[in-house]
């Protein structure tokens, strides 16, 4: 299981989004807007071999009228990961590993393997920030094992309202629902837990969703 280390990042991972959720286009705030970002909540998944931080982090923006979270998958890498530049977020110097790369998580074919791997019941969810702790809120639903079989490389897709991944024909599609939204149900599946806003309120609802490709 991953160790998460108590040391720092510089930059941030906050300070990286700050800068990069407005090139988003379901960021709501506008390519203009700075964002004010607190964290929010998520959880982990594990890399078997070791090499990959996987992290689905939620931050909220209180920026606006209106305070949105959003869904932030992230890898970190200690080497660049090739064919991925327009997925990259940022570089930062981690206190104990070095320099990290730090992806959008939906261009990670790692990230996207431990997800429909948690989604089948063949990943066990992990606390956000407390090293080999499995996290019991995280639930996880598809159709039955082996949905995801005939599973290849990704099409991702940016959209308003979320990223949509597409694993090839007749596998369901998984979208990542960006701004979070405690109603959001999918038709095949979901993984569904937990966030919560500045302000203390405790929501729930699902970060990802699973839908037929014709959907």
């Amino acid at each position: 299981m991953a160790e998460i280390h108590r040391t720092t990042m510089t930059p941030t991972k906050l300070e990286l989004l700050e800068s990069w959720l407005p090139t988003r286009p379901w960021y709501r705030g506008g390519a203009e807007s700075v964002p004010r970002l607190a964290r929010a909540g998520g959880f982990r998944l594990d890399d078997p071999e070791g090499e990959v931080g996987i992290e689905f982090m939620v931050v909220a923006d209180s920026s606006g009228d209106e305070v949105h979270a959003y869904l932030v998958p992230m890898t970190y890498r200690a080497a660049p990961l090739e064919g991925a530049e327009r997925a990259l977020i940022g570089t930062s110097e981690h206190g104990v590993l070095g320099t990290r790369w730090v992806y959008d998580g939906a261009h990670d074919p790692v990230l996207v393997g431990r997800l429909t791997a948690l989604l089948e019941g063949r990943a066990e969810p992990q606390a956000q920030s407390v090293s080999d702790t499995p996290d019991p809120t995280v639930e996880a639903r598809s159709d039955g094992p082996g949905t995801w079989d005939a599973a290849g490389a990704a099409v991702v897709e940016d959209g308003a309202y979320g990223t949509d991944l597409r694993l090839g024909a007749g596998v369901p599609v998984l979208r990542l629902a960006r701004v979070l939204d405690p109603k959001a149900t999918g038709s095949r599946g979901h993984v569904i837990t937990g966030w919560h806003l500045p302000d203390g309120e405790e929501l729930r609802g699902a970060y990802v969703l699973a839908f037929d490709p014709a959907a």
